[in-house]
């Protein structure tokens, strides 16, 4: 079935390169003469039918901006069935042949459950956590590390000034992909991730060996979803009598201009989105794997964890030292 319009929706949290997205998906729709449109405010838009038209002009001078234009919002209605089908009938009505969403895990289940009700629908993994199956990398995740680098590089400055100790408090309730990586490429001494056990006892005994053999700081590395970084200062102070410092970096790790990776990112998915729905499909998700692009199915995407990087995990405990 030939496709003669498109719409695009941002749902979630938002992440750096969601602008860059809407973009490709915008500029790639026009290009191939579909007409484009745009929901404000994800699934809560839809169901509100606040849709508008699109055109070149309309995401002029938005690659280079964080955030998402199109806003997002809780939308507690689209997890019954009677809003799923309000949002359906909005696009029906319009004439609205196909959906581009662009968010997270629970973005994609609402993309699944309205291509399960007839709209043809593809997925655009937006989110900080790097936690979608399927895709080596999500959009804004780069953004988010360098973000965490950038702050750990300036903690270290007057934590080594002052021979203090820092725990980093960072996002990933239930995957530490930023802790891991921006750990790695910060150098710090110790990360926490949910995905790996972790004995406190011994990161305090450590630390304390290193203060006693002359290493005056370190920085501790904490992914939201092992503890809060205050309760993990305060442990290893009962425990050794070092008072690490406190930084969480919270939603600062999703604002600010996307990088080049991520513009670039964004960039090709949204276009590959647009190409696959012309090419007929639908209820897939689209990544890049070994920087191929790929399409997977919501199904199989929802229903499976992305496995964590241990061999990256092994190389940070081994540089540590």
């Amino acid at each position: 079935m030939s496709i003669g319009s498109i719409a695009v929706l941002t749902s979630g949290g938002d992440s750096q390169g969601m602008n860059a997205a809407v973009r490709a998906v915008v500029r790639s729709a026009l290009f191939h003469g579909l007409e484009v449109f745009a929901v404000q405010r994800g699934y809560y838009g839809l169901i509100n039918d606040d849709i508008r038209a699109m055109d070149l002009r309309s995401v002029g001078d938005i690659i280079q901006r964080g955030g998402t234009v199109l806003q997002t919002a809780r939308c507690l209605e689209f997890h019954e069935r009677e809003g799923q089908e309000k949002a359906a009938a909005n696009l029906r009505k319009r004439g609205i042949d196909g959906l581009v969403v662009i968010g997270g895990d629970g973005s994609y289940q609402g993309a699944n459950k309205l291509d399960k009700l007839g709209i043809r629908t593809m997925g655009l993994p937006g989110t900080i956590d790097n936690d979608i199956p399927f895709t080596d990398v999500t959009i804004g995740f780069d953004t988010a590390v360098s973000i965490v680098v950038d702050a750990v590089n300036k903690l270290r400055d007057t934590m080594t000034s002052h021979e203090r100790s820092s725990v980093v408090e960072v996002m990933g309730r239930h995957c530490g992909d930023i802790a891991l990586n921006a750990g790695v490429a910060s150098g710090a001494e110790t990360i926490l991730v949910p995905e790996v056990p972790f004995d406190l006892d011994e990161v305090a005994s450590r630390m304390k060996v290193n203060f006693d053999h002359g290493k005056r700081h370190s920085i501790i590395l904490v992914a939201e979803g092992v503890g809060h970084g205050q309760t993990i200062s305060e442990e290893i102070y009962r425990r050794n009598g070092i008072e690490p410092r406190v930084t969480v970096l919270g939603h600062i790790q999703r604002g600010g201009t996307p990088t080049h990776n991520d513009r670039i990112l964004a960039s090709r998915l949204g276009d590959f989105a647009v190409r696959c729905l012309i090419d007929g499909a639908s209820g897939k998700a689209c990544g890049v794997i070994k920087n191929e692009l790929v399409a997977t199915d919501f199904d199989k995407v929802v229903g499976t964890k992305k496995p964590f990087n241990m061999d990256l995990y092994n190389l940070a405990l081994r540089l540590s030292q």
